[in-house]
């Protein structure tokens, strides 16, 4: 059988000067069985690699910013995507507490490095995705037309998961912002029956599987994903956390017809993102 293309939607650099700036993540990512990988990190050509062996076609390659620093910065994002176009996409980052200063980074980071979507991981902040600071993003990522991305679900992390619930804090950022698209990572789990109502209720608000391997999937995703939410789920491993192959490789065991496999592993990412 030909071989599907692959678009990982969540994914960040596995460079270690970065990863040791977020130790939460890397006790998580040691945790998932990435440790030996994180003693050392992996650089791009490594990187593409590990993407070609499973299949990968395309990396959502993320920034991540955090209160007081960067992690990985949009130009280093930039770097990448403009070595390697076709295997790259870029997600852009901001500091949220500096609301002006954000809304100008993420217009220069689309319209002048072509990035093609907003990711903020609210639990670094302490601030759920209803916060007003947020809310300037939102308009702007309307206005160029890109979506905005964010973690769902309880933080593997050793951080609060209130930030992460999808009801009431999504659901009123799609109520009160309808034309936004909303990516919500993480599957949402252990709410992810509100996740799934959530994407069900709202016509721009999608679920990518991200920081869980197919084996671990609910199986009331499966079902969403088998039938009235075959338009609304895209692939995710949250790299380095999860290796590509091992999670390419399962999404064979879910039985997952032609046309809902096309649509799960990269129709949806293509049509949303853009890419």
């Amino acid at each position: 059988m030909e071989k599907l293309p692959v678009i990982d939607v969540w994914a960040q650099p596995a460079l270690i000067e970065g990863l040791k700036k977020i130790p939460e993540v890397m006790r998580l990512f040691e945790q998932s069985g990435s440790s030996a990988l994180l003693k050392r990190g992996l650089n791009t050509e490594e990187t593409l690699a590990l993407m070609d062996q499973a299949g990968i076609s395309k990396l959502m390659l993320a920034a991540w910013s955090r209160p007081g620093t960067w992690i990985f910065s949009n130009e280093q994002i930039a770097e990448m995507v403009q070595a390697h176009p076709d295997r790259f996409s870029g997600v852009a980052s901001v500091n949220l507490e500096n609301p002006v200063q954000a809304v100008k980074e993420l217009e220069h980071a689309v319209k002048e490095w072509s990035f093609k979507a907003l990711r903020i991981v609210p639990w670094l902040w302490k601030l759920p995705p209803n916060d007003k600071l947020y809310y300037p993003l939102y308009v702007k990522c309307i206005e160029l037309e890109i979506p905005f991305c964010t973690q769902a679900g309880h933080t593997g992390p050793l951080m609060p998961s209130e930030t992460g619930r999808p009801v009431p804090y999504l659901d009123e950022v799609a109520l009160t912002f309808p034309d936004l698209k909303i990516v919500a990572g993480h599957i949402g789990y252990p709410w992810t029956q509100e996740m799934i109502g959530l994407a069900w209720k709202h016509p721009n608000v999608f679920i990518d599987t991200s920081a869980y391997l197919p084996r671990y999937y609910p199986q009331e995703l499966i079902h969403f994903m088998k039938t009235y939410g075959q338009d609304k789920v895209l692939f995710g491993t949250n790299f380095p956390q999860l290796p590509f192959d091992k999670a390419v490789k399962q999404v064979e065991d879910l039985d997952l017809s032609q046309e809902v496999k096309e649509k799960f592993l990269f129709k949806n990412a293509k049509r949303i993102f853009k890419v």
